[in-house]
């Protein structure tokens, strides 16, 4: 069966179909050819037309904190004393070069995540 370009919805759907049956097969066969292009075709269908905006940077950190079990005290080495690490997680206090690259750092959030507008910053752009 020949690959079909995804232009539409449907050829969407129908290429996810196929791929969802094609993903047991093995690496350097046909059928693994054939869902590697397949998956190379949705992918790029996707970044058009359902594109993920990148997280929210305080939200990223949030979800860091809550995936690693880690409270204020245990941020105070990234953000610096509790009442600050408070007003950053509350965006009442916008996150510094030297915190960006400590998180980065330290807790391997992306730097160009945490760079994000949020808070009253997001609004404005």
């Amino acid at each position: 069966m020949e690959i079909q370009a995804v232009k539409d919805e449907a050829s969407y759907r129908a290429a996810l179909a196929e791929i969802d049956g094609l993903m047991t097969a093995r690496l350097d066969t046909p059928e693994g050819d054939r869902l590697d292009v397949l998956v190379t075709l949705v992918q790029a269908y996707e970044a058009r037309h359902h594109p993920i905006d990148p997280p929210d940077p305080i939200d990223a950190i949030r979800f860091r904190m809550e995936q690693g079990g880690l409270t204020v005290a245990d941020m105070t080495p990234y953000i610096g004393p509790p009442h600050r690490v408070y007003e950053v997680l509350n965006r009442k206090r916008p996150l510094t070069l030297n915190m960006i690259r400590r998180l980065a750092a330290g807790l391997h959030i992306p730097a160009d995540v945490l760079i994000g507008p949020y808070g009253a910053e997001a609004k404005a752009a």
